[in-house]
């Protein structure tokens, strides 16, 4: 064997020459290998596909592992196709890979060829070595004492050991080849896993050119090139056996059968996942992401109990609830006339009209809210800082302590070493590697932010286009629903008002434009990040998940933001109301009813966070089953025995490169949902643990069953994810801390009952007539007023004075509809609020966040143990080698004697010979 290059993840790749394949090769093997017509006679092949299991995961000799299979057709441009093929089969023959093909007619389908490709020993030691992968040294002899007090009460939770736990527990080391007898290999075959050999695979195909000669084209190379331009149709890793039944070949392990009987089923909801099982079948990449759901699920039911007992206490404090009795009455309410809530369509109203709405209201609106809004700040924290200590046992258990974004760093992209033609030395390796020069990258940059801003600016305006439809509407359902003829339906008649019914339909409508836009600037976002040409792909995923996140949050929170921060905020009064583009439009502001805007901000975030969860899962379930019960609607006439364990896989979906992103993309919107509005709704955490318990199941089902296995990769992390969710963290102190100031009633209730109570009581009798302001009609503007026809009956010359909500003073006074020192005050606690509950929560956080480290003490003691331990065994290896070579050429060549040096132990002696 030699080397092309010696620099790894460089552009060419490690050749193996015929003296370094695996010994154990069939004879004449390599000379047939390479043919993409089929390695063996029509007749025999038949009489194998009979004989063989249908799940059999190996080549027709029985003992070569097919490690990655490759699909492709014969089409119209098949000679070139067939050119790069020959090519590309050709140069992985060189690298040490074998190969044997399926010819169509033995395909179900009549037209399909299935390329099986096979690593052997000499061809993984090599990049196992490249890759730094590490494996098994010595038993781990750290006794565990992770017992948990009554442990037993666990139980019904928990799986069997053989599934929680399917290796035993090793001391682990990144794999040398020139020490290969130093890790305990017992089979060669079955030392490096499924996992581990398909993602070695895989990094071959990446690298793997297919023309001739490659210095004229360097772009011609990799498998996703090929796959793009229909060369091959599909390229992926096999299943070890159906999902429902274990496999009849007994090598074949069956890992897929034990995940879906034991994780996938929904009626496994309540039992722990197997994290090290999925660990080991899908790579650790997959494994951290539901180590991160499940840990983020178990969270959220902290979360979701006190969210509960929040809303409960609305609930039994419903007939404590005094400016709701005083709304509903007729004494007051009833007596009470309001002003126009919209020009000319919108009439004269009274105040009972919004009793259920002011009900409602108090079952979010209470004392409770300021509690949960402080709890659900510590709680993130918490959240977060646990998470933390999770992940740090999770790399320590899954061989990750040492895996840092340096070695991905060498692992260039494809694609960026085939774009980039400039050269230019490393700085720590001195050896040439491909650059973008800066004047591109600067470019490319300035292309991709403009995009995203022209994005994010195009939600803003269908943000604006939304606020426009419930400004006009609203004057439209305040006409049709003059005469209050939805209180002839018995059940929702009495709740349906003008507000509701544009809160519900605006929702709705922002619901399906955030749902389109999301499905245009996907393809957008995947096209700016490829255009910016990442080196890594690490950095690439970083930059596409900024710029999907950067889009999603102004896509799915903007609204949210409008109704929690800005309706009802500028209204102006009924002698000078604002509007949206100025004096000149005909769209008035909206104002809050007297019930106040939380009870809409709930609406509106129930309906987008609820309607994109429930979305989400259809999707996510019923679109990969849909299209597969589709594509292998044709098979399902073949007998069993003709279908093959590669033509099962090729008929599933492809999960892809960005699968992953997506599903920690929508976690990562709901995380936002239930921790920057919260205090507006405290049984969000209640609907995120539902649909997170079906989530997990959802997701571990559709890769389990629907998808094809995807190709193993390592990531000791969630990535940018992590500092998104942080960020996140600090942002919903700030708004929830603004939601209960401006957007909630308490602290216009708590000013009041403190300080403006007139009968100096502690209780919020009055508070009603105290928040409403009077304005005379006479003054009323004829813009402003009501058309002939639209005041109701009992409207009449003599009401001269209508109510509306601020804090101005009456007419006559000499400072007349300008706000009252009361309107100060309250200004003046809310700020003050909105800075103590920051400063609390935040001092809290960082308190919390300090207390707690980040890496739990028993999991520090295990990696140094481990360490000292590599180094001792590396040690004692290197000491025995010298001892082995020292007695076969005689003590000639070792000038000290151990008699010289009595106080010194065998090992130091010969250490000094060295």
């Amino acid at each position: 064997m030699h080397r092309i290059t010696g620099k790894t993840g460089g552009d060419s790749l490690i050749e193996m020459s015929p003296s370094d394949s695996f010994n154990d090769d069939l004879n004449g093997y390599h000379q047939h290998a390479s043919s993409s017509t089929g390695s063996f006679q029509q007749g025999q092949s038949g009489i194998d596909k009979q004989q063989h299991s249908k799940d059999s995961v190996y080549f027709r000799d029985g003992v070569r592992r097919i490690d990655f299979v490759l699909s492709y057709v014969d089409d119209k441009d098949g000679e070139r196709k067939q050119e790069r093929r020959r090519v590309y089969e050709d140069n992985l023959v060189k690298v040490g890979l074998e190969l044997e093909t399926e010819d169509k007619s033995e395909s179900e389908d009549g037209k399909t060829y299935f390329v099986k490709i096979h690593a052997p020993w000499e061809v993984l030691a090599t990049y196992a070595d490249v890759l730094k992968i590490k494996v098994p040294f010595k038993a781990n002899d750290i006794p565990d004492n992770s017992e948990m007090p009554m442990n037993w009460l666990s139980t019904p939770f928990r799986l069997p050991e053989h599934i929680m736990h399917p290796e035993p527990d090793y001391f682990t080391a990144p794999f040398n080849k020139s020490k290969s007898d130093f890790f305990l290999i017992d089979n060669r075959e079955t030392f490096f896993p499924p996992s581990t050999r398909n993602r070695i695979v895989f990094y071959i195909l990446s690298r793997c050119s297919y023309i001739r000669d490659e210095s004229i084209d360097k772009d011609k190379k990799g498998i996703k090139r090929l796959l793009n331009n229909g060369s091959y149709t599909a390229g992926f890793p096999l299943h070890d056996s159906r999902y429902w039944t274990k496999s009849r070949d007994l090598n074949c392990e069956s890992e897929r059968y034990n995940l879906y009987k034991h994780w996938a089923r929904f009626f496994c909801f309540f039992k722990e996942q197997p994290l090290d099982l999925i660990r080991k079948y899908y790579g650790e990449k997959i494994g951290i992401y539901f180590a991160w759901l499940g840990f983020y699920t178990e969270m959220l039911l902290f979360a979701a109990v006190v969210g509960t007992i929040c809303f409960i206490y609305g609930f039994l404090t419903y007939d404590d609830n005094e400016w709701s009795k005083e709304i509903c009455s007729e004494e007051i309410g009833g007596n009470t006339v309001m002003c126009p809530l919209c020009d000319k369509k919108c009439s004269f109203w009274k105040l009972n009209s919004t009793c259920n709405s002011s009900w409602q209201s108090h079952l979010f609106d209470n004392v409770a809210t300021v509690f949960f809004a402080i709890f659900m700040g510590i709680w993130v924290t918490l959240f977060l800082e646990f998470w933390k200590r999770r992940q740090a046992r999770l790399e320590y258990e899954w061989d990750l302590v040492d895996f840092e974004e340096e070695q991905q760093q060498l692992q260039l992209r494809p694609e960026y070493e085939a774009k980039c033609t400039n050269r230019k030395p490393n700085r720590i390796t001195q050896e040439m590697e491909p650059y973008l020069p800066i004047t591109s990258k600067c470019a490319r940059s300035c292309l991709s932010g403009a995009t995203v801003l022209l994005w994010i600016s195009l939600i803003i305006a269908c943000i604006i286009g939304v606020i426009a439809y419930r400004l006009a509407v609203y004057a439209a359902f305040a006409s049709i629903m003059k005469d209050s003829p939805a209180n002839h339906l018995e059940v929702v008649g009495p709740y349906i008002t003008p507000q509701l019914a544009t809160s519900v339909t605006a929702s709705c409508i922002n619901f399906v434009i955030i749902m389109i836009l999301n499905l245009m600037y996907e393809r957008v976002a995947v096209w700016i990040t490829d255009l910016e040409i990442p080196k890594t792909h690490l950095e690439y995923e970083n930059k596409l998940t900024v710029k999907m996140f950067l889009f999603q949050f102004v896509n799915y929170y903007s609204s949210c933001f409008y109704v929690a921060f800005f309706k009802g905020k500028f209204v102006g009064y009924p002698g000078d109301y604002f509007y949206m583009f100025g004096k000149w439009s005909t769209l008035r502001n909206e104002e809050c009813d007297p019930g106040g805007c939380l009870i809409e901000l709930t609406t509106q975030l129930v309906i987008v966070m609820t309607g994109k969860q429930v979305w989400g899962n259809i999707q996510e379930a019923l679109v990969p089953w849909m299209m597969n019960w589709w594509g292998s609607r044709k098979t399902r006439s073949h007998p069993e025995s003709l279908y093959s364990r590669w033509e099962q896989d090729h008929n599933l979906q492809g999960f892809g490169q960005l699968g992953l992103f997506y599903e920690y993309l929508e976690m990562v919107i709901q995380f936002g949902f239930i921790s920057l509005f919260v205090a507006s709704f405290p049984l969000a955490p209640l609907l995120a643990l539902v649909n997170n318990i079906i989530e997990v199941r959802v997701d571990a089902w559709k890769l389990t069953t629907q998808f094809r296995r995807p190709v193993a990769a390592k990531a000791h992390s969630i990535g940018a994810w992590e500092e998104i969710l942080n960020g996140m963290a600090v942002l919903s102190v700030v708004t929830n801390a603004f939601i209960v100031a401006f957007t909630s009633d308490m602290i216009p209730r708590l000013v009041y009952m403190y300080a403006y109570q007139p009968q100096g009581e502690m209780n919020m009798k009055g508070y009603i007539n105290n928040s409403l302001s009077v304005f005379k009609i006479s003054e009323i503007p004829s813009r402003n007023s009501p058309e002939e026809g639209e005041n109701p009956p009992w409207f009449n010359s003599s009401i001269t004075t209508c109510r509306y909500r601020d804090y101005r003073y009456p007419p006559g006074h000499e400072k007349q509809y300008s706000h009252t020192m009361q309107f100060w005050h309250i200004l003046a606690a809310k700020l003050a609020f909105i800075i103590i509950m920051e400063h609390v929560v935040f001092l809290v956080k960082y308190f919390v966040a300090w207390l707690i480290p980040d890496v739990p003490s028993d999991v520090k003691a295990r990696v140094k143990r481990e360490r000292y331990l590599v180094q001792e065994y590396l040690h004692n290896y290197e000491v025995e080698k010298l001892k082995i070579q020292l007695s076969q050429h005689g003590n000639d060549e070792c000038t000290c004697t151990p008699m010289i040096y009595p106080s010194l132990s065998k090992h130091e002696v010969l250490s000094e010979c060295l």
